[in-house]
């Protein structure tokens, strides 16, 4: 066993991408993705079809928000029943109504559905059927050769939107202080 003075110093010369590979490795280990001898076990693959019309074909996607949809979301958002108001002077009951309506108040009168859709459909996005699910994903390619590939997930409630101010730093880190030996393709 080595002392952990002995460790200090080559996990400081680890690198940001090597952190991160060694990370992946443990934790898909962790997962039983890999085998005790460090190979990966056998799983399903995702099938890649690009045959037009394949149920399972990688499609390009954009995304629009029907006008009539964004009309109707803002209608239910200003005829929503409030409850009255909590019984107590802190959150021990739930989210505060005031904070429900100032939320509801921004969804129905402040949010750019628009810029929302601009932002997204800068980036090239794609659509496949995995389990007959359709997955959205963003695919970013960076400029650095040898760009260590990444997936980036989102769980319930998040959004993808909350993933998109990491795609530069990670596909161009020579642009945000970083080295293109730490660049991914997201």
């Amino acid at each position: 066993m080595q002392s952990s003075d002995s460790v200090k110093p080559a996990a400081r010369r680890l690198s940001r991408r090597g952190f991160l590979g060694v990370s992946a490795a443990a934790a898909a280990y962790g997962t039983g993705l890999m085998t005790l001898s460090g190979e990966a076990a056998a799983a399903p693959a995702i099938a890649t079809a690009t045959a037009p019309g394949a149920p399972d074909a990688i499609r390009p996607f954009r995304v629009s928000f029907p006008q009539q949809a964004l009309v109707d979301l803002r209608r239910r958002i200003a005829a929503t029943r409030w409850p009255e108001r909590e019984t107590v002077s802190d959150a021990s009951q739930g989210v505060r109504l005031q904070t429900m309506r100032q939320l509801a108040n921004y969804w129905a009168t402040q949010h750019d559905w628009r810029k929302a859709e601009a932002k997204l459909n800068a980036l090239p996005q794609f659509m496949t059927t995995i389990d007959g699910v359709d997955i959205h994903f963003i695919h970013v390619r960076s400029k650095h050769a040898n760009a260590l590939p990444v997936i980036i997930t989102h769980g319930w409630p998040g959004s993808v939107i909350e993933q998109l101010k990491v795609i530069g730093p990670l596909t161009d880190p020579t642009t945000h202080g970083g080295q293109a030996a730490d660049a991914f393709e997201s």
